[in-house]
């Protein structure tokens, strides 16, 4: 689309090839496995490449799709690592009483503490299993932090004021310390 940006939601990422005809095994990042393939044709977020996609069964937690034209494993081993996006406009309007905001829409708010603190910005979110993570970039530089997103650690998602109020556990942001202090020797040895 020249001379705007698009407003792409991704909903899952080509993990590899499945078998020799061409399927591929999809990460989903939808609130269901199946809905990676619910909302019409994905593509890149590029737009160079288009497919048409469809479900075809579950292995553990991907989902083996058929992505319209990749007809052998080499395409589709060749697609690993690929994000696949649809317009937001295809997804369904968020439930205001529940959580009101897709994941995407989290990205660039500021993390802002309980006491007003402003930690960073948020820069993703991840789920290696165990459950969501916010990657929050610290305001004073430095790697990322990723904290979990929690009802405890986050109990405020405000879309419209930018931010996100977070209680970060003791330690998050102060470089691996409780309170921040430089950690100093007890007996002076070296």
């Amino acid at each position: 689309m020249a001379g705007g940006q698009r407003n792409l939601i991704c909903l899952g990422v080509v993990t590899g090839a499945h078998g020799v005809r061409g399927l591929v095994r999809v990460k989903p990042f939808t609130e269901t496995p199946e809905g990676v393939a619910a909302y019409g044709p994905v593509e890149t977020k590029d737009g160079a490449k288009r497919f048409a996609i469809r479900a075809k069964g579950m292995a553990k937690d991907l989902v083996i799709c058929e992505l319209e034209g990749v007809t052998d494993r080499d395409v589709a081993a060749a697609l690993r690592g690929t994000e696949l996006y649809v317009p937001r406009e295809r997804l369904p309007q968020t439930d205001e009483d529940e959580e009101g905001w897709y994941h995407a829409d989290l990205i660039g708010l500021r993390a802002v503490g309980i006491d007003g603190r402003v930690y960073g910005r948020v820069v993703g979110v991840e789920n290696f299993g165990a459950g969501d993570l916010l990657e929050i970039a610290p305001e004073e530089g430095g790697e990322t932090v990723l904290m979990g997103f929690t009802d405890e650690n986050v109990p405020e998602v405000d879309i419209e004021g930018g931010k996100v109020v977070i209680d970060p556990p003791l330690g998050t942001f102060e470089g691996g310390t409780f309170d921040g202090a430089e950690e100093t020797s007890e007996t002076g040895d070296e």
